[in-house]
């Protein structure tokens, strides 16, 4: 990486984000900061699903720091970024005695969970934290030596029980507002 500091690239993976509610917020606020983020939808740039290895590669090593974000989508990622992994982190590239393109790099997740905070614990629904939900990433990118970041998240769209509906909703969207700016805040500090 050069003296100066490279824009962060950020790889958006939802299957439909016109209708989004959390990543499409996410993303326009990231749009507010060209000079910052590079934001880059695989959906958009994959519709037939066929990614272009070589490209990503190149688009990748001419950035900083890198975000994947996406939905929780059956307690993973949706089907386009994990075909992504496969394609793009490939020995020799990402991995391997010659790989190391993403090595030290600092890679982090942003992710929306539909369900509820507390159904993600021990104790809830789920029993498992989304922390350890994303495990498989994190041990992914430490085994491509890249430096792990954690991750983003905003969680439940998921209607909480009780209280006045039209309440309810103004408070989601203002805890989308600030997530939003929130979101800033925690790529800024990889």
């Amino acid at each position: 990486l050069s003296r100066f500091v490279m824009k962060t690239l950020v790889i958006v993976a939802h299957p439909n984000l016109e209708t989004s509610v959390v990543n499409k917020r996410w993303v326009r606020e990231l749009l507010s900061r060209t000079d910052k983020y590079t934001v880059h939808d695989l959906y958009k740039a994959y519709p037939d699903g066929k990614i272009d290895a070589e490209k990503e590669q190149a688009l990748v090593e001419s950035h900083g720091n890198l975000v994947f974000q996406f939905p929780i989508h059956w307690f993973h990622c949706p089907p386009l970024l994990q075909a992504w992994f496969d394609d793009v982190l490939t020995y020799g590239w990402a991995y391997g005695s010659k790989g190391d393109r993403i090595k030290n790099r600092k890679i982090a997740l942003a992710v929306s969970a539909g369900i509820r905070k507390e159904d993600y614990s021990s104790e809830g629904r789920y029993r498992y934290t989304l922390e350890q939900i994303l495990v498989p990433f994190e041990t992914t990118f430490r085994y491509c030596q890249a430096d792990y970041r954690s991750f983003f998240a905003f969680y439940g769209q998921e209607k909480a029980p009780g209280g006045n509906e039209e309440e309810q909703h103004a408070a989601r969207m203002d805890e989308l507002e600030q997530s939003a700016r929130d979101y800033l805040h925690f790529i800024d500090s990889l």
